[in-house]
């Protein structure tokens, strides 16, 4: 019997084509299932647990931290000094607790919880007492740049402290722990501290609720940002579907009530630098554009906004004071007062040379200024004494051999300077570390396509690992040796030459496996 022909025939590649939903739901399958075994499936979510766990606990070296990052912080604010204030990020003592009530709030397991939020409660209620004993016990209670400057927190500061909480967490799961000193830098939880200290000790109020909704946004932030890493990294937790979308939509409602009053903030930060400009340029216009203002110093807190300015000018005008303030109050639609101090200055050349060399000298100042900036920030970092640090102005080059510290990595070190570098980009920083043991240099698996056998290649921990080897070896200046499987040595050997760096090999045998770094002070001598 023949069987009659049918109409049904396997879709063509055109219909496939011509239904993008189905498209798309197999890239999303298919990308599901990699960040399930090739992302997730390499976390040892229990090693990172216990870890974190075990760095919440309330104990005697934790207030011992605290107290000193506190210290630090309050003396650096105190003294307007940035790099003494660098000194108490650097410490960063209620980074743990915070994380841990983040990574405790994704796994559900609320005994962790209590227990990191007693340590975060005992650590931060210590630390604003402790800086507010000190500041009351200190001849200097003036609110310094370094303390205004945390007295008024804006969406920006909370953009900052979710991408570094994002780093932090990630650091973490992945055991990358040399970038938590970017992150403790970053989103600077002492400082903001250790002004509401200020605040209560002075009882002023603008400074001490402006500088605790600044630590509340970092804390918050860094919290649920955890919490949202862990659970994407798929984190096991004991709560319910339902529980999970709760938990979600409570983490977005938070970071949108922090975010609406940051950004009103932002706004009227916005908004006052523009009048600043304003006032300046509305001076310079009243006087024929002929004056130059020295200082300008506009109040806007006051009802009506007044500006006061000093002004050099060849020829002194008498209604200055009154078009100015009019103009002004056209322009920002609100009632100011302008009060001018006038200086007349000669219109010789002589004059204009004397404004030259005077200008001249202001900038050498400024040079020698920020050299020496550069070196107290090296010294500090580096543990060294300042005349250690070798600053060549004309070249813009600092050179510093860093001291060895306790618990800090090579990667430590390499992130002490990236960070050091990025906030002075146009001179050249150099910090040289101990010779600190180097990270081995890790190779994974690739299957074969269409039967091919299997490769090999770096991992990314092999990659960051000889990149962070060439940047040790480039610094310190000692040979480097590598052993390990004969393949992995020859590819790992071709990683270095990438980076202009020679190595001394070995190999043992066939095959691929992990490859051993060490100095070859041998070679050295």
């Amino acid at each position: 019997m023949q069987s009659e022909p049918s109409d049904r025939r396997p879709p063509s590649p055109g219909i496939a084509a011509a239904n993008p939903a189905s498209g798309f739901r197999d890239v999303l399958r298919s990308f599901r299932g990699w960040w399930s075994s090739d992302v997730t499936g390499t976390v040892d979510q229990v090693a990172v647990i216990e870890k974190r766990r075990s760095e919440c606990q309330l104990s005697a070296r934790y207030l011992l931290m605290v107290s000193m990052s506190a210290g630090i912080a309050i003396l650096g604010l105190l003294l307007s000094s940035p790099a003494v204030v660098i000194g108490a990020m650097l410490l960063s003592p209620l980074m743990d607790p915070i994380m841990g009530v983040g990574f405790a709030l994704a796994v559900g397991d609320f005994k962790w919880l209590r227990q990191a939020g007693k340590s975060l409660a005992i650590g931060t209620l210590f630390a604003v007492l402790f800086c507010a004993f000190i500041v009351l016990m200190s001849p200097m209670q003036e609110v310094t740049s370094e303390i205004a400057a945390r007295t008024r927190p804006n969406l920006f500061d909370l953009a900052v402290a979710f991408f570094s909480a994002v780093a932090g967490a990630y650091a973490m799961i992945r055991g990358r722990e040399g970038t938590i000193v970017g992150v403790a830098i970053a989103t600077a939880l002492m400082p903001p501290l250790a002004v509401v200290g200020f605040g209560l000790a002075t009882a002023n109020g603008t400074v001490f609720w402006g500088s605790l909704f600044l630590f509340i946004t970092n804390l918050t932030a860094i919290a649920l940002t955890a919490t949202a890493m862990a659970r994407i990294y798929g984190f096991s937790t004991s709560l319910s579907e339902k529980q999970t979308q709760l938990q979600a939509l409570l983490i977005f409602g938070a970071f949108v009530a922090l975010a609406i009053p940051l950004f009103l903030s932002l706004r009227q930060i916005v908004w006052e630098t523009q009048a600043t400009r304003e006032a300046r340029s509305t001076v310079v216009e009243v006087f024929g554009g002929r004056a130059t203002v020295s200082q300008l110093e506009p109040s806007f807190d006051t009802s009506p906004m007044q500006v006061s300015a000093t002004v050099l000018t060849p020829e002194l005008i008498a209604d200055a004071e009154g078009r100015a303030a009019s103009m002004l109050s056209r322009q920002l639609g609100r009632e100011v007062e302008v009060s001018l101090t006038q200086l007349r200055i000669g219109t010789s050349s002589q004059a204009a040379e004397e404004a030259q060399l005077a200008q001249a000298r202001a900038q050498e100042r400024a040079a020698i200024e920020q050299a020496e900036n550069i070196a107290d920030r090296l010294a500090l970092l580096a543990g060294v004494s300042v005349d250690d640090v070798t600053v060549d102005r004309e070249r813009r080059r600092a050179l510093v051999t860093a001291r060895p510290l306790d618990g800090t990595t090579l990667a430590g070190y390499a992130e002490l300077e990236r960070r050091i570098d990025a906030v002075e980009p146009e001179w050249d920083i150099r910090i040289t570390p101990p010779l600190r043991p180097l990270p081995p240099i890790t190779f994974e698996q690739v299957p074969g396509e269409d039967g091919e056998p299997d490769t090999f290649q770096l991992s990314d921990q092999g990659t960051q690992a000889v990149a962070l080897i060439a940047w040790a070896q480039s610094r310190v200046g000692v040979p480097v040796a590598i052993t390990g499987p004969a393949g992995a040595v020859a590819d790992a050997r071709y990683a270095f030459s990438l980076h202009n760096i020679a190595v001394a090999t070995q190999g043992e045998g066939e095959g691929y496996g992990p490859v051993t770094a060490a100095w070859d002070t041998g070679s050295a001598r």
